[in-house]
């Protein structure tokens, strides 16, 4: 007798939960009757056949089959293996190179034609469901009702498909962010007030400026939530499936298609606000379509907070015209302890002269490479030892969960004896196969190129010839920002007590010095550290997997002997 393995899956949550176990019931009568020796039973429960991604049974399945387990697939029906052609064809050809048969209850041993008729009108009668469903959805709002999601200010009726009703607490909400708005204020002021309120967002943890304001394209926001005057709006957005990740995702309908019913039930917010509202949005959506960007400040994109990490952006200009910058995590949601304001020339200043000073000795680039090839060797070791000790694991693990497989087909003990075992120990693999994925690649020492050198010479002479005139340079500093960029990373403020200054570490582009894609995975970069003041401090550091590195006094490295 043949050897079989039965699979069998349901697509939804709705459909019974036995829907699988007739499944298989049905492969074993059809097993007993064609003389085949069922010896695996894979399933798949609540998984669509739109895709393969997130069906554990079916990639049981696929290597079980390449371990030549069973030398037939049986099926109720194709359309259970896949609904989609091409994987449908492709799962076909794995089975067929590894001499395995697909027999289908209702459509007898599968072929490359019977295949392709199939997997096509599997994929269409899927398509023409979809379509069936959107249909229906049409109808629900036809009949006044909502199509679903998760509207703030309103919950479903238990018992009333389609059905809201309004939750007065999170409708005061809307009326204070709509009549405050309305008034003047910025989506970033409101955010920041519900912040410091702790008033409990839509989703998240925090108020954000976004969660206000939302997008026009999609009419998403609650600014734009057009259900807060009592008229329900569906079809906005249609949902796609990534062929290469199998995750959903929304992508934004013709406004043409999007379909509205009034529901004045549902109204919270007044027809007065609401076209305030909106005449102040389209109005400022206006203004930024059409004024022209000021050129960028030598630091903008770049600064940081030393407090949150987030960006820092302009608070506002003194009555000189000076700029002034603080955390933009205040400005959006409140939630950065940094309140300090900052002139952005003085910071500009310090970076400049610091830099300028500390990097104009060529030697510092040797200095940082010596150092930053010996950390990668260290980790080049750490990295090979730590991948052995992880496959030497797997291997053992994958080992004694096949031998408990074969004396389960060999029928030494039973599968229920054994059931659990085989499934501690596939979790067990698993988590050691997810350490090995997580692993980076071990690290090679890179090479100064020769030409390097020089070019960093030139840059930081560059840096030195302009720096005399960039007291008095506007905004729009021509060479000095491509120049300056070509050296740093970041410039991380750090502010200290009340009036006591701040601290700003820049983080230099060592992988473009040395030349070179040095962890292409994260930022490992050298820096300079530095205090605002009349002095500054500079210490080299070295960023790696595994921390961050400090030299000792001055810029000597801290290996013994140099």
């Amino acid at each position: 007798m043949k050897s079989a393995a039965v699979y069998a899956r349901f697509s939804t949550e709705l459909q019974n939960e036995k829907s699988t176990e007739d499944q298989i019931a049905l492969c074993r009568a059809y097993a007993a009757r064609n003389q085949l020796d069922v010896v695996a039973i894979f399933e798949d429960k609540a998984r669509s056949g739109a895709s393969v991604f997130g069906r554990d049974g079916l990639m049981q399945l696929m290597d079980a089959a390449r371990q030549q387990r069973f030398s037939v697939v049986i099926v109720e029906a194709l359309d259970r293996l896949s609904r989609d052609m091409e994987d449908l064809a492709g799962i076909h050809k794995r089975l067929s190179f590894q001499g395995i048969q697909i027999q289908a209850v209702h459509d007898g041993t599968a072929d490359s034609i019977l295949i392709g008729i199939r997997g096509l009108v599997g994929q269409m009668q899927r398509e023409d469901g979809a379509k069936k469903v959107r249909r229906g959805m049409a109808g629900v709002i036809r009949d006044g009702r909502h199509a679903g999601g998760r509207a703030y200010g309103y919950r479903a009726i238990p018992g009333k498909a389609g059905e809201l009703e309004i939750v007065e607490d999170e409708a005061a909400i809307v009326r204070r962010i709509f009549t405050a708005y309305a008034g003047g204020r910025t989506s970033r002021d409101i955010a920041h007030d519900l912040n410091r309120e702790n008033v409990r967002p839509p989703r998240g943890r925090l108020w954000n400026a976004s969660t206000i304001n939302g997008n026009a394209e999609r009419g998403a926001g609650l600014i734009l939530n057009e259900l807060y005057v009592g008229r329900i709006v569906w079809n906005k957005v249609r949902m796609v499936k990534d062929p290469d990740t199998g995750k959903r995702l929304s992508r934004p309908n013709p406004r043409d298609e999007w379909q509205s019913i009034e529901a004045p039930q549902l109204r919270i917010v007044e027809q007065s606000v609401w076209e305030q509202a909106h005449a102040l949005k389209t109005e400022k959506s206006h203004l930024a379509s059409h004024v022209k960007r000021r050129p960028p400040h030598l630091l903008s994109g770049l600064l940081r907070c030393g407090c949150c990490g987030s960006g820092m952006s302009v608070h506002d200009r003194d009555k000189t015209g000076k700029t002034r910058i603080r955390c933009s995590a205040v400005r959006e949601s409140g939630s950065c302890s940094n309140r300090k304001i900052i002139y952005l020339r003085d910071i500009e200043r310090l970076v400049l002269s610091g830099m300028t000073e500390e990097l104009k000795d060529p030697q510092l680039i040797e200095t940082y490479v010596r150092n930053y090839n010996s950390e990668r060797e260290r980790l080049a070791g750490h990295a090979v030892a730590v991948r052995a000790r992880l496959e030497a694991k797997r291997d053992r693990i994958e080992g004694e969960r096949q031998r408990n497989i074969d004396l389960v087909i060999n029928y030494v003990i039973s599968e229920k004896d054994a059931k659990q075992r085989i499934a501690e120990l596939k979790e067990e693999r698993l988590r050691v196969e997810s350490e090995l994925a997580a692993l980076e690649e071990a690290p090679v020492p890179v090479a100064l190129h020769p030409a390097t050198l020089d070019r960093y010479i030139s840059t930081v002479n560059a840096l030195a010839e302009i720096m005399a005139s960039h007291t008095e340079a506007k905004d729009d500093r021509g060479s000095l920002i491509n120049d300056f960029r070509a050296l740093v990373h970041s410039v991380t403020v750090h502010p200290k007590g009340p009036r006591e200054g701040f601290e700003i570490e820049v983080k230099g582009k060592l992988a473009a010095l040395i030349g070179g894609n040095a962890f292409p995975q994260a930022h490992r970069d050298s820096g300079l550290y530095m205090v605002a003041g009349d002095r500054y401090s500079a210490k080299p550091t070295f960023e790696n997997s595994g921390g961050r590195m400090v030299a000792g006094e001055g810029l000597e490295p801290p290996t013994p002997g140099l």
